[in-house]
């Protein structure tokens, strides 16, 4: 038997082996069975106008209808969704107020990489009833170089001014006068529709009323495309425009009150037919505030107490239309009209303790009104080639404005008298935009850019000498910018040469030329290794020339022991920063965490100088310091931990060493005589915010917000640490066209500006201004059109505000 089952045993090996064989053979020679990974891409755009969608949503399912993989579009309608194994898809692309698109596709080793190619998408004809013109929360979305927050009608951003808006935007603070800075720094750019503005950015941001405003773009490290100045980077105000078919609106009212009322209301209307859209925006913004506070010399043992009532009135009208002249050419034109009409009574005591018959009382009267408007004209030609365009805007901005203060006096020995002060400034900005897709992963970008600028100030006293003060800029500059796209990197490279010439004229005599040559270059480099991360790399050179305000020698204000000018001496001072930022989609939100490293030459900064002309008196003006570094991180978040809550929080902590030179006053031979020392801070400075929402109902919603910032070490002074807390509800009502809102502000009573400094004298102080405000809001919006939003690109300026802490 054993003789007679050996080759059935051996039949039965080689049978085994060759089935083997021929499987390993099989597997080989058949790729259809291994695994394929592909992408999917292509552009999304507009059927009727022809231009790109961004964010609109793509998403890949399988057989059974399940989701594989999706994304959105980018700002030029395209999209790239990597890492699709091989099979048979459906791609669906869907926008709000647009009709769905479908279609197979099919990931293969012969057809692995699928472009679509162009998709349009074709508007919807439905009601208002399924759009929401105005968004209910405020969102932030991190781009490639910048981030946006879209102002939603949410309880932090109704009542107020675009200066209350700034509080609540993550890397951005507000000292007790207005003045912003971006990252702890001052030196930040403040544009209006991406365009300049004539008008000073700390009392625009007052006048112009939150209900207009559609979102806040912060541009940390802006690429060669734009404008150069600013150390810290841009912020840009966006005002609402309408673009829906048919007659569409929404209106807005609100008052706000402490101890005094404050009334914020607006108005959008727009018509869209045909070829043609024409819309218009109106804003006012009337208020009374009161902002007090004092001042401590300690060495002198006496106190100033400052007390000003504010009592403002701002108009803000946006009129303009857009004309579709056929699918490649568009012509647009606008205006903004911003009228302002002020006062202020303020009284400020010098109270000495020791010697109370030396009192000093003085009273001011300030009357102020002025008129900013802004012409913009903007042609567009969109070649054959998809993205291929160029784009020819012109900006022409004219300021007038008057002021007229009134001094009165007792105790002491200066005599009553009145300041007149007539500003004249004019603001001319060209743009000539090329943009070149040289292939599907590769673009080129070129442009010209001109700003001329003209101002006058004439100034006339009762006591003081007159004075005239004339300062024209001229700016030309040339950039180009080169990109391209491979699967997860994408990498950017630009350079601006830019040609800057400046005059300034005092009394009929020149005290400031300059004629400067400058090549300002910057990179960027992205990482995208899946849909949830990403990760990018920037730098630039940056440049910061110094403002208006920041120049003019004639003064801006003054009170008995206190006086603020500018310095018309003045260097610029330059910038290189460098800049890491990643990204993280979670299943309920997303979290960005980034960091940076800036080195500063020459950084203008505010200062105190003792003033010789008055005894005990000081000069507040600005200097140049010596060569400073800082460097910061910053974490913000939206999230959604549960269906009735969501929050968005934000940390950032910044670190600067400041040098320079201050003034003190030392005693000599018995005798004090100012001098000047060195002086060197390492500072800290760190915000936190969070932004709660908690759903109740379906129509009602309660909100909670949160701030705390840290103690902060400058040079001159040091200003003490301040938190606040807001809340509110919002109701919604008539199926979401109307809401009524109602919140309280600062409910602690604790949103108070505290500091104390030893140079040129020791000092300490505070201000608070009328911030434990209750505030109730209506608003309504009515139409019959879905939105179609037309693309305009937006542009900086070349002014920047000056910052300070008095």
């Amino acid at each position: 038997m054993k003789k007679n089952n050996l080759p059935i045993r051996q039949t039965t090996r080689n049978v085994f082996l060759f089935i083997l064989l021929i499987s390993c053979s099989l597997l080989t020679a058949q790729p259809s069975n291994s695994i394929v990974v592909g992408t999917i891409s292509g552009t999304v755009i507009d059927k009727n106008l022809k231009q790109p969608i961004p964010y609109a949503t793509i998403v890949v399912n399988d057989g059974a209808n399940k989701l594989v993989s999706g994304g959105i579009t980018k700002e030029d309608g395209t999209f790239l969704i990597p890492d699709i194994p091989n099979g048979n898809y459906t791609l669906k692309v869907q926008f709000i107020g647009y009709t769905s698109y479908t279609q197979p596709i099919e990931i293969s080793r012969k057809n692995k990489d699928v472009n679509v190619g162009v998709i349009s998408l074709e508007e919807e004809a439905q009601a208002l009833d399924d759009v929401t013109i105005i968004a209910e929360r405020t969102t932030i979305e991190q781009k490639i170089d910048r981030k946006v927050v879209n102002i939603g009608k949410d309880l932090t951003t109704t009542g107020g001014t675009a200066a209350e808006i700034m509080q609540n935007i993550p890397s951005v603070n507000v000292d007790q006068d207005g003045n912003i800075a971006l990252r702890g720094n001052p030196n930040v750019q403040i544009l209006i529709d991406g365009k300049p503005t004539n008008i000073s950015p700390t009392q625009l941001l007052k006048q112009i009323p939150s209900t207009s405003i559609k979102s806040v773009e912060l541009i940390t490290n802006p690429s060669a495309k734009y404008n150069p100045e600013g150390m810290s980077g841009i912020i840009n105000i966006v005002l609402r425009k309408n673009a829906n078919i048919g007659f569409n609106g929404n209106i807005n009212l609100g008052v706000n009150w402490d101890q005094n009322a404050r009334f914020n209301s607006s108005i959008d209307l727009n018509y869209r037919s045909g070829k043609i859209n024409v819309y218009g925006n109106y804003g006012a913004n009337i208020t009374k505030n009161r902002q007090q506070g004092f001042i401590f010399r300690g060495d002198q043992n006496y106190r100033t107490d400052f007390r000003f009532l504010d009592n403002n009135k701002s108009h803000l009208f946006k009129v303009g239309f857009d004309y579709y002249i056929n699918d490649k050419n568009t012509i647009s034109l606008y205006t903004n009209q911003n009228l302002f009409d002020g006062n202020i009574n303020g009284t400020t005591d010098i109270d000495f303790l020791d010697n109370p018959e030396n009192n000093i009382f003085q009273n001011l009267i300030n009357d102020s009104d002025n008129l900013g408007s802004t012409y913009n004209f903007d042609f567009k030609h969109d070649f054959e080639k998809e993205g291929h365009n160029i784009e020819l805007e012109v900006d022409y901005n004219v300021f007038e404005g008057d002021s007229d203060d009134d001094f009165n006096f007792a105790g002491g020995v200066t005599p009553d008298y009145n300041d007149v002060l007539n500003n004249e400034r004019t603001n001319t900005t060209i743009n000539l935009d090329y943009v070149n897709p040289l292939s599907e992963k590769a673009k080129l970008e070129l442009g010209y850019e001109g700003r001329i600028r003209r101002t006058d100030n004439e100034y006339r006293s009762t006591l003081f000498d007159d004075s005239k003060y004339r300062y024209d800029r001229d700016i030309h500059a040339l950039y180009a910018t080169y990109g391209k796209n491979y699967e997860k990197w994408s990498y950017q490279l630009g350079a601006r040469l830019e040609s800057y010439q400046v005059e300034a004229i005092f009394n009929n005599v020149k005290v400031f030329e300059d004629d400067i040559f400058t090549v300002y270059p910057s990179a960027y480099l992205t990482y995208t290794p899946s849909e949830k991360n990403s990760y990018q790399l920037s730098y630039s050179r940056r440049v910061d020339r110094p403002g208006l305000n920041q120049v003019n020698p004639i003064r801006e204000w003054s009170t008995p022991r206190i006086t603020s000018r500018g310095n018309p001496e003045l260097d610029p001072q330059f910038t290189n920063s460098i800049e890491f930022n990643y990204t993280r989609k979670l299943t309920g939100g997303s979290i960005t965490a980034g960091t940076f490293y800036r080195l500063i030459n020459d950084e203008i900064n505010q200062t105190l100088l003792a003033d010789p002309t008055v005894e005990e008196g000081q000069i507040l003006t600005f200097e140049n310091f010596d060569n400073n570094s800082a460097y910061g991180i910053e974490i913000s978040s939206n999230y959604r931990p549960t269906k009735w809550w969501n929050f968005n929080a934000s940390f950032d902590l910044y670190a600067q060493t400041q040098k320079g030179i201050v003034e003190d006053v030392v005693e000599v031979n018995g005798v004090d005589e100012i001098v000047q020392v060195s002086s060197e801070v390492d500072a800290v400075v760190y915000n936190f915010r969070i932004n709660n929402n908690f759903k109740a109902t379906k129509n009602l919603t309660f909100q909670i917000f949160g701030f705390y910032r840290g103690e902060q070490e400058g040079i001159q002074f040091k200003t003490k640490p301040f938190y606040f807390v807001n809340t509110g509800a919002r109701y919604n009502f008539l199926g979401g066209k109307g809401t009524a809102s109602i919140n309280f502000n600062d409910i602690f009573n604790t949103m108070r500006f505290r500091f104390s400094g030893d140079f040129p004298f020791e000092q300490n102080g505070q201000f608070q201004g009328e911030t434990q405000t209750v505030f109730l809001g209506l608003s309504y919006r009515f139409g019959s059109g879905k939105n179609r939003k037309v693309r305009r690109k937006r542009r900086d300026s070349n002014e920047k505000s000056g910052g300070g802490i008095l």
